[in-house]
């Protein structure tokens, strides 16, 4: 099992390793995320389910015993990939939270990165977490939980400082949590709906831009006084 992104990145900076262990660390590391991306392109085409652990080794032009060195199965595959999108979608969402300092902007900033950014670019890695981890097995739900609960949690903490800022409370005190969870609920429907479904991706920013107004919408509809940007 490869070791984590983490103790990887601190090894690199040990003093004791040498050129060709460095090499070797990246070689490592570069075929990882090899196998990695093969799999999120052959889930998301072909579905979890027809996908072979000889198929994703043809694809990442590696041996088969090569891929279980990395990943001890193909659930195991599922939940590297669930945690990849997972980080890379927080700190999408969270940058757009911090640049407009916790305020209704950073909510609809936030917005339009979630459908045309993440959705429009990544679609492969929408599949696998709206559609393709669904489902699945326990620890594949568990760790879709996981992620759905940061990302929530997330959403909650920026509600909560932009209460603060504003000087305005909720109407109640599960307001915040209750858009939080909306949200969340809100991005994952409209993109396997529109992406999924009904294949509506050339409509798709259009439609993520009534999404986000209906948010925000929401989340001002819930403070006690109306809140201003």
């Amino acid at each position: 099992m490869l070791k984590t992104r983490e103790k990887d990145a601190a090894e690199k900076k040990e003093p004791g390793l040498s050129k060709t262990a460095q090499r070797r660390q990246r070689e490592r590391e570069q075929r990882y995320q090899t196998i990695l991306s093969a799999a999120e392109t052959l889930f998301a085409r072909e579905g979890f389910h027809k996908t072979s652990m000889e198929r994703i080794a043809d694809a990442a032009e590696v041996s088969v015993g090569a891929v279980y060195f990395y990943f001890k199965n193909k659930e195991d595959l599922l939940v590297q990939l669930l945690d990849e999108i997972g980080f890379r979608l927080r700190a999408l969402l969270g940058d757009e939270f911090k640049k407009a300092g916790a305020s209704l902007t950073g909510f609809e900033r936030a917005g339009r990165i979630f459908f045309q950014e993440f959705c429009g670019r990544y679609p492969e890695k929408v599949a696998i977490l709206f559609r393709e981890s669904v489902g699945q097995s326990p620890v594949v739900e568990e760790r879709r939980k996981e992620i759905f609960d940061k990302l929530t949690a997330d959403v909650l903490s920026a509600l909560q400082r932009m209460s603060d800022n504003l000087g305005s409370n909720y109407k109640s005190r599960f307001s915040a949590e209750v858009i939080a969870v909306s949200i969340m609920g809100i991005y994952e429907r409209v993109a396997y709906e529109y992406l999924f479904w009904q294949d509506r991706s050339r409509d798709f920013s259009a439609i993520g831009r009534d999404a986000v107004a209906f948010i925000v919408g929401g989340i001002n509809n819930l403070f006690k006084e109306t809140a201003c940007t």
